[in-house]
């Protein structure tokens, strides 16, 4: 009888197990789409009348142009996916709010300048977990 030769011995690597499959991506201008849409709902369902959407000059865009009561609203809306990046809200810096206020200068004109109440300038912050409702965040008189 031979002898028997010794199994090798087997290696097992210690392997993660599978990461939860990432959610579908979609490109940036869709995720700001989106966001804008969820946007003009809360707007609408707070009262106000959208008057405009990603309106352009040469000096840029303002994302939602609405009525509350008689006053004018100028709307920014940031939308990000949850996760490491910076929250919506903090994207708007003080660079940005001094163009929205040249944009809503630029809207008024075109437009029949400024109405009785005033333009305010809003941000809204849409933030899109991994898993559930989208948060949606409305801040008001921003600048």
């Amino acid at each position: 009888m031979t002898p028997a030769r010794p199994t090798p011995a087997r290696r097992t690597t210690a392997r993660p197990a599978p990461a939860r499959p990432a959610p579908p991506r979609t490109s940036r201008s869709a995720l700001g789409r989106y966001g804008e849409d969820l946007a003009a709902r809360c707007l609408t369902d707070a009262g106000m009348r959208i008057l405009d959407r990603n309106w352009r000059c040469r000096y840029g865009e303002i994302d939602i142009v609405a009525a509350d009561g008689d006053a004018l609203v100028v709307c920014e809306v940031k939308t990000r996916r949850a996760g490491w990046y910076e929250h919506p809200m903090s994207a708007v810096r003080p660079g940005k709010t001094a163009r929205l206020r040249l944009l809503a200068e630029r809207w008024l004109e075109r437009h029949g300048g400024p109405p009785p109440g005033g333009v305010r300038i809003d941000v809204i912050g849409v933030l899109l977990p991994a898993r559930g409702a989208p948060v949606v965040e409305h801040v008001r008189g921003v600048a």
